[in-house]
């Protein structure tokens, strides 16, 4: 007679060793692989994915927090998506080559869902991420806590993209850590995201040779941040729709700093356009221009003390200083134009390329600025 009792015991390894196999070697074993992480599954933590996934690869990460847990991804076309809920990545005094709780160096990564928090490394200059591939796409995700949130080094054939994510309270508090660091790269986009309470660093610093920073909430919160955006080698640079708030304790009397450093052979052409900008410093100015500067200022909104900007003969149409009585809720940053506000209908025309495409939406979102009319003033247009 057979022994049942062996028979299913044989049977269940069997389907224990399939469904580990599935798990770990998909059936289309030569094309991209979708795989599972998460504390009941056969793949515990990002870092056991990062070991063995492959170009073109999606690694889709349970909810949960994930301490102590750090990543270097060296593959391709990756997917990092958090799903279920958000996924936490707390470095608790670990990093990924002394560098970062996920060291990126592959190319055409997209990050999605992820929180990084607490990356500390002993040349202080640790971060969420440092990139030191080509091209990110960073969606949904958050940064706090950092030394630095994003870092990312030069590579001038990459284009890094953020959208709907949050930077806060990153930097080491020695003014060379920043929310947002990105090198000398092709193009930076930043749209839909709330940057804010910067350790005396800047909330957002590029070097890339094109920026698109627009639909915004960009403010200090109280913090001792410098720049609320820093351009320091200039760039073919579009500033629009975004909600600037600079406290009363920034290190720094500028909102936006353009070609501090030098262009060197960098474009030196600059829209800032249909931005409401807040200083809640006893003075300032909202847009500091290093000398040969083109720069066209159009449509803007000026909350609080300062010039518009520190040079002279900077073309400059529709800016109008305005008070608080017509926005929403100032004290909490929200700037949208109520019935009645000076801002309605007072725009000029602004050539296409270098329109205000963008509304922020919070916490993190962003939606199409409506055309109603003849614009209106500032980051918000007026719904009728």
């Amino acid at each position: 007679m057979p022994d049942n009792g062996a028979m299913r015991r044989t049977l269940s390894v069997v389907l224990g060793s399939v469904l580990c196999l599935a798990v770990l070697a998909p059936a289309d074993a030569g094309g991209p692989r979708t795989w599972r992480v998460g504390p009941d599954r056969e793949l515990t933590t990002p870092s056991a994915a990062a070991a063995v996934a492959r170009d073109g690869d999606t690694v889709l990460i349970d909810a949960g927090t994930y301490a102590g847990d750090v990543a270097t991804w060296t593959q391709d076309d990756l997917t990092l998506r958090g799903r279920g809920g958000r996924v936490h990545l707390r470095a608790e005094g670990r990093s990924a080559q002394g560098k970062a709780i996920w060291v990126i160096a592959g190319d055409r990564t997209a990050v999605d869902r992820i929180e990084f928090s607490g990356a500390t490394v002993p040349d202080g200059n640790g971060a969420g991420i440092r990139q030191e591939g080509e091209d990110l796409t960073v969606t949904r995700s958050r940064f706090h806590d950092n030394e630095n949130g994003i870092l990312a080094g030069a590579a001038p054939g990459s284009d890094i993209v953020v959208r709907r994510s949050r930077f806060f309270r990153n930097g080491a508090g020695d003014g060379y850590t920043h929310n947002l660091y990105i090198g000398a790269v092709r193009s930076l986009t930043v749209t839909g995201s709330w940057l804010w309470g910067a350790d005396e660093g800047h909330e957002l610093k590029s070097r890339a040779a094109r920026n698109t920073i627009a639909g915004n909430l960009i403010s200090d919160h109280g913090a001792t941040a410098s720049y609320s955006i820093d351009l320091p080698n200039g760039g073919r640079s579009l500033v629009a729709g975004n909600t600037i708030v600079q406290g009363p304790r920034s290190a720094n009397s500028a909102l936006v700093s353009y070609g501090a450093e030098g262009f060197g052979s960098a474009s030196r052409e600059l829209w800032v356009v249909n931005n409401t900008f807040v200083n809640r410093r006893a003075t300032g100015t909202f847009v500091s221009l290093a000398d040969g500067s083109d720069a066209q200022l159009r449509n803007n909104l000026l909350v609080g003390p300062g010039d518009l900007t520190n040079l002279d003969g900077v073309p400059a149409r529709a800016n109008r200083r305005v008070g608080t009585q017509r926005f929403a809720d100032p004290a909490h940053d929200d700037f949208r134009l109520r019935a009645g506000s000076p801002a309605i209908d007072r725009g000029v025309r602004v050539p296409q390329r270098w329109r205000a495409r963008w509304e922020y939406v919070h916490p993190a979102g962003q939606v199409r600025r409506p055309v109603v009319r003849r614009v209106d003033l500032g980051a918000f247009e007026r719904r009728r």
